[in-house]
């Protein structure tokens, strides 16, 4: 009996048009303390609501946006906060609980 299943990444690509999960996905891979799991959050998010979209929302060439959310990227603050902004997104800085 051949079952019938949804791909993960759709689920997951749905959820993450609703700003509150991009958030909450975004804090999850920023415990990982590690970049390339935090840019690839960031690339998972871009992909659910649109690479071009989310360049031109953010005032971002779309080439520049693949290359800075691939493996080996490193944007700068100024890219990551319009890249944010864009997703209707912000960074903060929190207190960290002792």
């Amino acid at each position: 009996m051949n079952q019938i299943t949804a791909k993960y990444e759709d689920g997951l690509k749905a959820s993450l048009t609703n700003p509150e999960e991009a958030a909450a996905y975004l804090n999850a891979a920023l415990e990982e303390n590690d970049q390339e799991v935090f840019l690839l959050a960031m690339r998972d998010i871009a992909e659910a609501r649109g690479f071009s979209q989310v360049a031109q929302e953010a005032f971002l060439n779309r080439e520049n946006l693949y290359r800075m959310l691939s493996s080996s990227g490193n944007p700068q603050l100024s890219s990551l906060n319009a890249l944010l902004k864009g997703m209707g997104l912000r960074l903060a800085v929190e207190v960290e609980a002792v």
